[in-house]
């Protein structure tokens, strides 16, 4: 039995409506899944980009605190040297004050001569032999050799040995030196350089350490102590 135009007509509508539902139900599926698709690729961006600020924000302020941390250690160290420096400059003028003073020491003659005879006499125990000589000021000569007599005593009382000190007079000291004496073996090769000049440099030496202890306390930085 053959359909009728207005049969055929429903039936086109109708089928015309179900592939409309049909094509609208699909859509709405694409839209979900697009959306879906969507919520989860944008939370995905949203915690890489959080991730990648956090490590941008890490990295830098890494890198801050390491700027703080040199510009700290480059003030510290600045500061460190300036103290140094002004300490060192103090000490030298310590020692500077005190060069200038040992002509000071010759001018009481019962005092120096005492000195001249314990330098002598130093010499002597350090060179050990029957006969030596010694240098000196010619302003001094007198008083050398008194001290020399006095030390020459004082050596063979105490070692039992005599020994005979003479003053060279030809190897006069120059008249700049502060005093003191240079004390030479009998056969001239060794001298032992006694004058003020010298010890106070040796003193310079041996005893920094101990000044700048007075002075400046311990330092933190030195683990051994002589």
């Amino acid at each position: 039995m053959s359909l009728t135009d207005d049969q055929v007509a429903g039936e086109l509508k109708k089928m015309t409506a179900f592939i409309r539902q049909e094509a609208q139900e699909k859509a709405h599926e694409i839209q979900i899944k697009a959306d879906e698709e969507f919520t989860i690729e944008k939370g995905r961006l949203v915690r890489s980009e959080t991730v990648s600020i956090d490590t941008q924000f890490e990295r830098k302020h890494k890198q801050a605190e390491l700027s703080q941390q040199i510009a700290r250690s480059n003030v510290t160290n600045k500061t460190r040297l300036k103290v140094l420096g002004v300490r060192q400059e103090l000490l030298e003028n310590i020692f500077e004050d005190a060069r200038k003073s040992l002509g000071q020491i010759a001018n009481d003659k019962a005092r120096y001569a005492g000195v001249l005879e314990g330098l002598i006499l130093e010499g002597a125990f350090a060179l050990a032999e029957p006969s030596i000589s010694v240098r000196a000021r010619k302003m001094d000569f007198d008083l050398v050799k008194s001290a020399a007599d006095s030390a020459s005593s004082a050596y063979t009382e105490k070692t039992g040995q005599n020994i005979k000190i003479t003053l060279d007079e030809a190897g006069e000291l120059p008249t700049d030196c502060a005093g003191g004496v240079f004390v030479i073996s009998g056969n001239g090769r060794i001298d032992i350089n006694n004058t003020f000049e010298e010890r106070l440099s040796i003193l310079e030496d041996e005893a920094l350490p101990a000044v700048r202890n007075t002075l400046f306390g311990p330092s933190p930085n030195r683990k051994f102590y002589d």
